[in-house]
C-alpha cells in the first residue's frame, strides 16, 4: 500500500474503485481520496469505523454499474484469482479497465510453490480431483477451517491462480511488475499510469 500510494500519489479529489476490498488496506496509508469499496456482500460490522471519504456498494466486479472512466483509479488485491474461469477474469479486467484511468491490480502468481489461500506448497499444481480429496486433511487451510466436502469442491472451482503471461493478457496496456520473496515470484500488480493530474512518481 505504500508503493501504491507513492506511485500513484492520490489527492483529496482522486476517485478510487476498491473492487472486493476492505477497510483493512486502507488503514495502512494515510489517504484522502474519495474511495468506494465494492463486495458482493458485506459482513456486519465491516464499516465500523470508516471515515467520511468511504463509501460501501454491493456489486459484481464482472459487472460494474459504473459508465466509462467514472474513477480515476481502479484497485483489486487478491480477487482476479476468484473468478472461476479464464474468461470471468478477462471480464473483470475488461471491466476494471472500462471504468477508470489508472488500475493497480494485484493477484498471486501461480508458479509460486506455496498456495496463499491454502498456505501450503505444491497442492495447487496437483489436478483438481487430487485436491478435491486432499484439502481437508493435508493443507493447513483444511486444519484451521475444517471444511466440509462442499466447501471444498466451492473452492477448489473458484480458485483459478493466473500465470505471468495470462495477466499480460488480462491487462494488455498495463505495466507488470512481480512481487518477490526470497528471490521468487510470490504476485503480479498489473499498473496503468493516470493520464490526469495524480500520475504515478517515477519508479527510480
Amino acid at each position: 500500500m505504500a508503493e501504491f500510494a507513492r506511485r500513484f500519489r492520490p489527492e483529496a479529489e482522486t476517485t478510487i474503485l476498491d473492487v472486493g476490498g476492505s477497510l483493512f488496506n486502507w488503514a495502512l496509508v494515510d489517504s484522502p481520496s474519495q474511495i468506494a469499496i465494492l463486495n458482493l456482500t458485506y459482513a456486519p460490522g465491516s464499516h465500523a469505523g470508516a471515515a467520511d471519504n468511504f463509501t460501501f456498494l454491493r456489486g459484481d466486479g464482472t459487472r460494474l454499474p459504473f459508465c466509462d472512466q467514472a474513477f480515476h483509479i481502479a484497485y483489486s488485491n487478491s480477487v482476479v484469482e476468484h473468478l472461476f474461469t479464464f474468461e470471468q477474469q478477462q471480464t473483470f479486467a475488461a471491466e476494471l479497465s472500462r471504468i477508470a484511468d489508472g488500475l493497480w491490480i494485484q493477484t498471486p502468481a501461480r508458479p509460486f510453490p506455496i498456495e496463499p489461500h491454502y498456505l501450503t506448497p505444491f497442492i495447487h499444481f496437483m489436478p483438481k480431483s487430487w485436491q478435491r480429496r486432499l484439502l481437508r486433511n493435508f493443507t493447513v487451510w483444511g486444519w484451521m477451517t475444517r471444511p466440509t466436502q462442499q466447501r471444498v469442491d466451492a473452492t477448489v472451482e473458484e480458485i483459478r491462480l493466473v500465470t505471468f503471461k495470462e495477466m499480460q493478457v488480462l491487462f494488455p496496456d498495463c505495466e507488470i511488475e512481480r512481487e518477490k520473496f526470497l528471490f521468487l515470484t510470490k504476485s503480479y500488480i498489473a499498473i496503468r499510469a493516470p493520464r490526469g493530474p495524480q500520475s504515478p512518481a517515477p519508479t527510480g
